[in-house]
């Protein structure tokens, strides 16, 4: 269990917070908050892909709330622009200057609601900004807020008018997972909890931002063992080897799934990586980075199918 190392037992402290912030927002969902927490402290980005009304925004909102983080929401059209996510220089005629405003991404937490219904060069405005928490505007670089924790929800059932997410930009989600139904007693919970006004009302900031940057470098302290390093390669190179699988996962998948098992390994009350949370974060992780050849999507496999019988065909180091 965790040793009495401070940054660790404060960083665990910050995580209970966090997730007792959600939870009174998101009812049932307490294993899905702790992935959500686990991409957030480790610096990825969450791609939630779920039919509406499953509490994407109330999800995002929460966590901004909690942490006193500038939140802000972009509603992805086919008509939004890359300067709409960025910003524009605007001439400023008494001053004869051209005065540069930064658009909505210069901010802690961003939603980015139905990501694919923006056009693909809409997309790309994320990319630089996700992978390297900066974006270059008018040839300049222009650094984002710390930290910086991207949101974006996709219907999966609503195709009509959308644009697919190309392989990179998927590739720059840590996780990809879906909310899902709630049970029926806890849907009953819901409505008793909203019967007068939201829970939202009363999410107070629980955690600071300074808080938050410790819990991401704690993160960084988990140690993770060399043969769970070869374990994690294994899996990431047993889906280049599929014989269903077009496109394997990248090296990037690979410091993706170490980082959100340190993180999960945290949360759990380790500090060390066990295989246990390399296990469960394969799917939410490899699954959405995977390009399936033409038939194996017309005979209805699965990406999350195949990594999970690439995690049940290789053995776990003892």
């Amino acid at each position: 269990m965790i040793k009495n190392t401070t940054s660790i037992s404060e960083a665990k402290e910050i995580i209970d917070k966090l997730h007792h912030n959600l939870s009174q927002v998101m009812l049932g969902q307490d294993r899905i908050l702790y992935w959500l927490l686990a991409a957030f402290s480790s610096g990825g980005h969450v791609l939630l892909e779920d039919v509406p009304g499953t509490g994407k925004t109330t999800l995002a909102k929460a966590l901004a709330l909690s942490c006193h983080a500038d939140f802000q929401r972009l509603q992805f059209t086919p008509d939004l622009l890359p300067s709409d996510i960025l910003g524009i220089s605007i001439f400023d005629p008494q001053k004869q200057v051209f005065r540069f405003e930064s658009g909505p991404i210069f901010c802690h937490l961003l939603l980015a609601d139905e990501i694919n219904r923006a056009s693909p060069r809409t997309q790309s405005a994320l990319l630089e900004a996700m992978a390297e928490n900066q974006v270059s505007i008018e040839r300049n670089i222009r650094k984002l807020p710390e930290p910086f924790f991207v949101i974006a929800t996709q219907n999966p059932v609503e195709f009509h008018g959308t644009y697919p997410l190309p392989e990179a930009q998927l590739d720059r989600f840590a996780m990809k997972f879906s909310l899902g139904y709630v049970s029926k007693q806890q849907e009953v919970e819901i409505l008793k909890s909203q019967h007068k006004f939201h829970p939202l009302r009363d999410i107070k900031p629980c955690v600071t931002l300074a808080e938050i940057l410790l819990l991401k470098e704690s993160v960084k302290n988990i140690r993770i063992s060399e043969e769970l390093q070869y374990y994690i390669v294994a899996l990431i190179s047993a889906t280049r080897q599929s014989a269903e699988v077009n496109l394997g996962a990248s090296p990037r998948a690979s410091l993706t799934l170490m980082r959100c098992a340190q993180a999960l390994s945290l949360i759990d009350g380790y500090d060390f990586v066990t295989p246990d949370s390399i296990q469960e974060l394969a799917v939410p992780v490899i699954a959405h980075r995977l390009g399936l050849d033409s038939q194996s999507k017309f005979s209805g496999i699965e990406s999350e199918s195949i990594v999970r019988e690439i995690v049940a065909s290789l053995p776990v180091p003892g």
